[in-house]
């Protein structure tokens, strides 16, 4: 399994935004476990998932629209995979696909990224917008049990506790909350 630490260590480097953010650290955790939970019953290469979790909006310049940010995504990926130590040439194309068109509205891809997808689309509900099922790519993901769990996770803004523990540190280091 890939270690996430040392990209997330790069990735908050040149983060810009709020972690906390509806595009910040707990979407992106629910994210990957999503995709993880497809993975179970859809297949598809758990490395990519992993890597599209973190990667696929870290390089947002805002919490609103912004249209090029899956393409930054890719390129950032691209830089901190391109020696491919921990990924494949495959692995990396895959993700960078994944990445790239992830706000495009297709449905139709390799399996992996179909699983990128749809772990990202069923966390729409942090911004009020209900998964709709011709949207989503796997028989999984279309299910009404799945979208209702992810559903309710995303509109607590649930937080898997990995985020808390590993993840939110990295952050915290370089993007201070404010004092009250």
């Amino acid at each position: 399994m890939i270690n996430l630490l040392p990209l997330l260590e790069e990735i908050a480097q040149q983060y810009t935004l709020d972690p906390t953010g509806i595009h910040g650290l707990n979407h992106w955790g629910r994210v990957l476990e999503t995709g993880l939970t497809l993975v179970g019953t859809e297949g598809g290469d758990e490395t990519v998932i992993r890597l599209f979790a973190i990667f696929h909006d870290a390089c947002r310049l805002n919490q609103s629209i912004d249209k090029g940010h899956g393409s930054r995504g890719a390129q950032l990926a691209e830089q901190l995979l391109s020696d491919l130590t921990l990924v494949t040439s495959s692995q990396l194309d895959t993700l960078i696909q994944a990445c790239r068109e992830h706000t495009d509205g297709k449905t139709t891809a390799d399996v992996t990224v179909q699983v990128c997808w749809d772990a990202d689309r069923l966390d729409l509900g942090r911004a009020g917008i209900i998964p709709n099922p011709r949207f989503l790519c796997t028989r999984t993901g279309k299910s009404k049990a799945t979208r209702d769990w992810a559903n309710h996770r995303a509109l607590s803004n649930f937080s898997p506790v990995f985020v808390t523990v590993e993840w939110e540190p990295i952050f915290e280091n370089l993007h201070p909350r404010p004092q009250s």
